[in-house]
């Protein structure tokens, strides 16, 4: 009994290692179904894709506008009465206002015609300070001997104006924004030089004569100070 005790758990065993045997060999093939705890990256989308040979140039915005056209030429300015179209003298007035927008060369002329005015009746009275703030070094030195002359000689000028026919620009020059513009005027005055006894030596009291003068006004362009400068003279034809 023993024996059979013995020989039937022997078999019991042999077929327990079987089946153990048979179920590792069945759970240890891989069947392709198994799946990775990572998911693979999909290196078709994350790669760039290969440009064509245009395809590297950066364009910046507007590139594709039409280049600006440019701003036409200012057109002369009209300068009908000051001086004719084309002329030297309306040149050099086209170089004042680009050197000073607000210079009008209509408002110069006036101003012109009162310097001329107050000069010449400043220059009779002898009135150095009314002259010094009108007149430049030279000129003013040259008004300054006239005078001193006058005075000792012991004689007056006496300078009435009538009208001031005429007063022209004749020459325009702009050199490093210092402009010089000449004016030719035609004045009707009474003038007359009297002696230490009132007696008339030079001139006349009563009679009106045409006096013709070129004088030459000189500015720096673009500067705080507004007052033209008598720079130069001399008698007109």
């Amino acid at each position: 009994m023993q024996d059979s005790f013995d020989v039937t758990t022997i078999i019991f065993l042999a077929l327990a290692v079987f089946v153990i045997w048979r179920l590792r060999s069945v759970l240890g093939q891989k069947t392709g179904a198994e799946r990775s705890p990572f998911k693979p990256v999909d290196r078709s989308r994350t790669e760039p894709q290969a440009r064509s040979e245009g395809d590297n140039v950066v364009r910046l915005p507007g590139a594709d506008r039409a280049p600006p056209t440019p701003a036409p030429a200012p057109a002369p300015r009209d300068w009908r009465g000051i001086a004719e179209p084309g002329s030297e003298v309306a040149r050099g007035l086209e170089a004042c206002v680009q050197a000073e927008p607000s210079f009008d060369p209509r408002a110069f002329l006036e101003g012109a015609k009162s310097a001329y005015e107050a000069i010449m009746i400043a220059f009779a009275k002898g009135d150095r300070k009314t002259l010094r703030g009108l007149l430049s070094k030279e000129v003013g030195e040259a008004f300054e001997r006239a005078i001193a002359e006058r005075e000792r000689n012991r004689q007056t000028l006496e300078t009435t104006f009538v009208s001031i026919d005429k007063a022209e620009i004749v020459a325009v020059e702009v050199r490093n924004r210092v402009a010089q513009i000449t004016v030719r005027f035609l004045s009707n005055l009474i003038t007359a030089t009297r002696n230490a006894e009132g007696k008339v030596v030079d001139g006349s009291a009563e009679t009106v004569v045409e006096v013709p003068d070129v004088w030459t006004f000189a500015r720096t362009l673009g500067s705080r100070d507004p007052n033209w400068q008598l720079v130069a003279t001399e008698a007109g034809a």
